[in-house]
This record gives structure tokens, C-alpha cells and sequence, in this order.
């Protein structure tokens, strides 16, 4: 071999190492000041999030949220959009080089509740509270962009902060994307995430469903039937759809925390069911009656059964005569997260903060949903859990239930974590 040839190509090695190295070096350096600079803001964050949470508006009337919000992204300097959809802001995050468009959504409103809500700084409005994190989830997208926005002159690409309203509704995500002004932005990827029940800063995910199905059913009867065979077909319907391991409970979702059989575990109980709400609602209508009652069913190809089943059902009970109508009246679509962004969402966060720090989810989590999955449809996405609970503290973070509570420090989990991903992500890496 010549060898200048070969010393030519002993150079371009060098070289490509020296540039992977100080590429390695620049990020890693970036990512230690995302956390420098997340400790730095996160009483900011901690006090905005609970002037939110003293504040909150139902969906559709997120209008003091609105401003709030777009206040705190106009100081970022970055551009700010407001005619998207209902009370909607789209924040602007553009980089100094050409990159990929990555999205971070947050929702913006509260619940029509009463709980109890043992904080200092509890709603000041009567009725509606926060009490499903969704003033966590914009304290952390609002502390995302204002770490991203330090680190612009080194950012490829732009970030859109999506803060969507009336996500409780399952409407607003829906309605952006319908949106006229929406339709400009073309967006390579999506992210989000829900605070929840599972240990205090703990990152949850994994590919495909998050969520089980949620389906509304509702079976109409010409209104002849007698309390005790309305009371028979319920439970008889009850028997014929559910499923689930024997032994195990799915329905109690208290559990999904439990290191033995929860999400977190590979033998989880919150896999492989259908398990149904335990009550039917039960009225009469214009000579009709009515029953209806929630199903969550983790397997999507066993959807199209439900319908003949109950049928089946009825007509082994001699009630085909009186049978009217079956449907679904509710069937929103599920969180679906994207394989290939998932499993690089999950090797990005492990390599800059070390592996496992990112948990495997190898369970759905029933009740629940979020119509982020609409984005899901159109953009490759990925949806995230985040801890909220401190046990120690008493602090359980369990979605939509009494006594709410989040351990704030998930807020700086959330700002470093997910500032490190999307500045990732924008760049191509």
C-alpha cells in the first residue's frame, strides 16, 4: 500500500475522532448546564405552577392560562402564536441551523371537582381544581423552553411548545389539528407526558399502547324488561366480556405502583384484560330502556368481538324480541407511542443519564386517556409518565382522585430530562 495512502487515511481517522470527540464533549457539556440551569429556575417554576394551581379554568375558559402563558414565552423571545384553536398558544423556538420541526405538548386545563386538596395553595375557585397535574405539565414545558432558549445558538431545527386547551373534553388536540394555522406547521416528531401515581421522579414508557381502550356501550330494550332480568343481563354481560389473569385485580389501579405487579414489573396485572365499569347506568327514554356502562380492553384485535358477544348474550337470555340497539357511543382512540422513537427517546435519556434511568411500562393502565393521541395519528409521537408520588412525604399523585397531590421535585425531573431529549431530538441525534 502507498504510503501516503495510508498515511492519508491514518489522518482521516484521527480526524473523524477528534470531531466525534468534541461533539461527545459539546453535549455532554450542554447537558450538565441543562441541569445546572434547571436547579437555577426551578422555584420560578415551582411558584408559576402553583399560581396555576391557585388559578385554574375549565376547558374552554382557559383565558387567564392563555396569558399567563404567553406572557412567560414572550420574555423567552421567542414567537408566540395564540390563533390556533379556542385558548391555545404555540410557542416558537427557532435554532440558529436548519434541523427537524419537534413539537413538546403540554395541557392547559383543570377539572370540574371539589376534592380535597390539601395544599397552601389551594384553588381559589369553587368547583374546578387542578387535579390531574395538568399545572405540572405546563410549568415543565414553560421550563423547557427557557433552557432550550439559553442554548439556542447551539440548537438545529425549531421547538414548538403546543400548550393545548380543553384536553379533559378530548376535544382540543383534535381541534388543533384541524386547525387552519396549524396546518402550516409541518412537524417530523411530537412528544408529551402525564404525572401520575408512580414513584417520585420515576420516567415510565414504552412503545405502542400506554393506555387501554376506552368504549362507551350502550344497549337499547323496548322498555318490557323487569328489574331482575335487567339485573341478570348485567351481570351475565359482565361474565361474558371480562378477562383478565385469575388471581389479579386490574380494576384496582392503586396497584400500578406495586413493584410486584405493576407497570414496572414484566409480570404485571395490568396487561392482557378487559375488565369493565362496575355498574351499569340504567334509565328510561321515549319508551326505551337505556343501559350503558365503560369497557377498557388492552388488546385492539379482540374490539371488533365485544359488540357480537353481548348479543350473544342477550339472545341466550330470550330477549332478542326486545332487543332495540347495540353501540358504541364513546370510542376515543388510545395513546399509541411510535416504536422507533420510543426505543431512541429511551437510548437517548439512558446515555446522557445513565442506563436505566428511563423504566419500562409493560402494562396499560385502564380509565385513563389523553387525546394526545390525535397528534399521534398524524405525527410520530411519543408519551411519557412521570412520577409524581413521595411516599415518604404522603404525597400520592394519583390522577383525578381525592387528596391529589404532586411532589414538585418531578418538575425538575421533568425540565432536565426532557430539555436534554428535545435538544436532542432537534438536532438529529
Amino acid at each position: 500500500m502507498n504510503l501516503k495512502f495510508l498515511l492519508y487515511i491514518i489522518l482521516t481517522i484521527l480526524a473523524f475522532c477528534q470531531k466525534a470527540f468534541c461533539q461527545q464533549t459539546q453535549a455532554g457539556g450542554i447537558h450538565e448546564s441543562i441541569k445546572t440551569e434547571t436547579d437555577h429556575i426551578f422555584n420560578k417554576l415551582v411558584d408559576i405552577r402553583r399560581d396555576l394551581h391557585e388559578n385554574p379554568e375549565l376547558a374552554g375558559n382557559e383565558i387567564r392560562t392563555q396569558q399567563k402563558i404567553k406572557q412567560y414565552l414572550l420574555d423567552l423571545g421567542l414567537n408566540v402564536e395564540t390563533n390556533v384553536y379556542g385558548h391555545g398558544v404555540i410557542g416558537i423556538l427557532k435554532g440558529t441551523k436548519k434541523g427537524k420541526n419537534i413539537a413538546w405538548r403540554a395541557d392547559m386545563d383543570a377539572l370540574p371537582n371539589d376534592f380535597a386538596d390539601n395544599v397552601a395553595f389551594k384553588s381559589k375557585t369553587k368547583g374546578i381544581q387542578h387535579g390531574c397535574g395538568h399545572d405540572v405539565h405546563m410549568a415543565i414545558a414553560l421550563g423547557i423552553a427557557e433552557i432550550l432558549s439559553k442554548h439556542k445558538k447551539d440548537l438545529k431545527g425549531t421547538v414548538y411548545f403546543i400548550f393545548q386547551p380543553e384536553e379533559e373534553t378530548f376535544v382540543g388536540a383534535k381541534n388543533i389539528l384541524n386547525s387552519t394555522s396549524f396546518s402550516t406547521i409541518h412537524l417530523d416528531e411530537i412528544y408529551g407526558l402525564h404525572v401520575t401515581a408512580l414513584p417520585s421522579d420515576q420516567i415510565m414508557v414504552k412503545p405502542n399502547e400506554m393506555f387501554a381502550y376506552q368504549k362507551r356501550i350502550q344497549i337499547k330494550f323496548k322498555e318490557d324488561l323487569t328489574k331482575e332480568q335487567t339485573t341478570e343481563l348485567t351481570k351475565k354481560i359482565q361474565d361474558a366480556l371480562s378477562h383478565y389473569a385469575e388471581g389479579t385485580k386490574p380494576w384496582e389501579i392503586q396497584n400500578m405502583t406495586d413493584p410486584k405487579i405493576g407497570l414496572a414489573n414484566a409480570n404485571t396485572i395490568f396487561k392482557d384484560y378487559l375488565i369493565m365499569d362496575e355498574k351499569f347506568s340504567i334509565h328510561s327514554k321515549n319508551n326505551e330502556l337505556i343501559l350503558d356502562t365503560y369497557l377498557y380492553e388492552t388488546n385492539a384485535s379482540n374490539l371488533k368481538n365485544i359488540i357480537p358477544k353481548v348479543k350473544q348474550v342477550i339472545e341466550a337470555e330470550n330477549l332478542k324480541n326486545q332487543l332495540l340497539s347495540i353501540s358504541f357511543t364513546q370510542e376515543n382512540p388510545t395513546v399509541i407511542n411510535h416504536k422507533k422513537l420510543t426505543s431512541g427517546a429511551v437510548k437517548t435519556l439512558d446515555t446522557i443519564y445513565g442506563k436505566g434511568f428511563v423504566v419500562t411500562d409493560y402494562g396499560q393502565v385502564p380509565y385513563f386517556n389523553d387525546d394526545f393521541a390525535y397528534f399521534q395519528q398524524k405525527i410520530p409521537g411519543v408519551y411519557f409518565f412521570l412520577g409524581g408520588s413521595n411516599f415518604k412525604k404522603g404525597i400520592i399523585a394519583m390522577n383525578h382522585a381525592p387528596n391529589f397531590t404532586v411532589d414538585e421535585e418531578c418538575i425538575k425531573t421533568g425540565v432536565r430530562s426532557f430539555s436534554s431529549l428535545i435538544f436532542e431530538k432537534a438536532n438529529g441525534n
